[in-house]
């Protein structure tokens, strides 16, 4: 099963044009751990399960890294910028994983893919990189939950679940993707 939602997710990507440039562009930097997340990969699977045309567009994208040498704020809004000049017609989101952890109130990260496994859903906890034609997955809690439309939160720790269920309102989720269903650890 997760070799094929890989190779799912992958085409789904690289079929959308506008995603696959911005995956190019963030290519281009040769960030640590370079990749775009959340959103970007879990609204395009959503919208094609809901048979709708998918634009991140109008959403951000979330571009992640990881280097811990490089923890000011000042380098990831000059990456912005470069990612701006590229793409300008995308809303990017640039965040080092390697300092997220203060924020979030975690123990350090160390990668991006560790960091994902402490972000509020286990459906988001998705990122993908671009290598030339290729497209590297990354997902810690793999794609059945994404796949599938399972809302579920990643952690049972207090502040992570009300971060989880303030999300699943906010974003308008339901809403948004009628056929997610929600299920707590």
């Amino acid at each position: 099963m997760k070799q094929i939602r890989d190779y799912e997710t992958a085409d789904l990507i690289r079929a959308d044009k506008l995603r696959w440039e911005a995956l190019g562009a963030v290519e281009e930097l040769d960030l640590p751990g370079g990749s775009i997340g959340a959103g970007f990969v879990r609204n395009l699977v959503w919208d094609h399960l809901h048979e709708r045309k998918s634009d991140c567009r109008n959403e951000d994208v979330d571009v992640l890294f990881f280097h811990p040498e490089r923890l000011d704020r000042d380098y990831e809004a000059e990456l912005e910028e470069q990612l701006v000049k590229s793409a300008p017609h995308l809303s990017w989101s640039v965040r080092n994983q390697a300092r997220m952890h203060h924020r979030n109130g975690d123990q350090p990260y160390s990668s991006v893919e560790d960091a994902m496994r402490f972000w509020p859903e286990t459906a988001t906890a998705v990122a993908v990189s671009r290598a030339g034609e290729r497209c590297h997955i990354s997902a810690p809690f793999g794609l059945q939950d994404l796949w599938r439309m399972v809302l579920r939160p990643t952690s049972i720790a207090d502040h992570k679940v009300a971060a989880f269920e303030h999300r699943i309102i906010s974003k308008n989720w339901l809403t948004r993707w009628p056929m997610l269903s929600v299920h707590p650890i």
